[in-house]
């Protein structure tokens, strides 16, 4: 493994990496699992800022099909999120040697550091961010990815796109077809949430045209374990690029608050 940057072959792909800050065997990780149409390129300079005001280190990697990985086979499978969460961020984590963790998603990838924290016992997970998530479908996301199916067919979003992604069709393809296909529709994860049993931090902003303050609801209803909320209002899908100030802050705060507790000495009376 080497911490910087470099390429690790995980469930048949060649998946790009990026590393900021300490290696895992001098502190926690936060790992960062991109959206719909990211990549590790498109956290732009977040994560090293992120590793400075935390001193924890950072790893972001691109899923299949995205930013400079192989390509992944279309058409995407419906759970493809699932898949994902099963099949890839274990061994990921395995190979690159994280020891603890927080896991930090945006949009698509907060839903898979959600269903990972919920159907895998690992012990490394040690908190959640999670950026504008979605645990189900929504009308109006499902409406506001067909307005993205048509930038992509008319305007520029392609272009936009193959600036970050060696194969733009397949990310986009890869995210738009599945969300828009019928069967979508009744998509829903949200019972991986009863099963957290690490602290969450949930970021949404009002004006996100992907998805709706339910979704936060399905968290704080659901959950056992301790769950903070930031609403931001009229920030849109992109909390941590729109209000990044903000959203760093926050994040920074609930990071130091996950170590202390760690860190806590913590006197259990003997029996009588």
């Amino acid at each position: 493994m080497v911490w910087g940057a470099g390429v690790v072959k995980i469930a048949g792909h060649s998946l790009e990496y990026g590393c900021w800050g300490p290696e895992p065997s001098e502190a926690p990780t936060i790992v960062l699992l991109h959206e719909g149409l990211g990549s590790v390129g498109l956290w732009r300079t977040w994560p090293a800022l992120l590793a400075e005001q935390t001193g924890m280190g950072v790893l972001a990697y691109s899923r299949a099909g995205y930013g400079r990985s192989t390509p992944d086979t279309l058409p995407r499978p419906l759970d493809y999120m699932e898949r994902e969460a099963r099949d890839v961020l274990g061994p990921l984590l395995d190979a690159l040697e994280v020891q603890s963790c927080v896991l930090l998603g945006h949009s698509d990838g907060a839903t898979i550091a959600g269903i990972y924290a919920g159907s895998v016992s690992d012990m490394r997970v040690r908190g959640l961010i999670l950026l504008a998530p979605h645990f189900f479908a929504e009308a109006k996301g499902i409406e506001a990815i067909h307005a993205a199916g048509r930038a992509y067919a008319d305007g520029d979003l392609r272009d936009k796109l193959a600036r970050h992604h060696d194969t733009p069709d397949v990310a986009f393809h890869g995210w738009h077809d599945a969300w828009i296909d019928p069967g979508f529709a009744n998509w829903n994860v949200a019972d991986a949430i009863d099963h957290w049993r690490v602290p969450s931090l949930t970021i949404q902003g009002t004006a996100d045209p992907y998805g709706t303050f339910a979704q936060v609801h399905e968290v704080e209803e659901r959950t056992y374990a301790p769950a903070e909320v930031l609403v931001l209002d009229g920030c849109g899908h992109a909390p941590h690029q729109e209000r990044e100030a903000e959203v760093t802050a926050e994040i920074v705060a609930f990071c130091a608050r996950l170590q202390q507790f760690e860190n806590a000495d913590v006197h259990i009376p003997e029996s009588a």
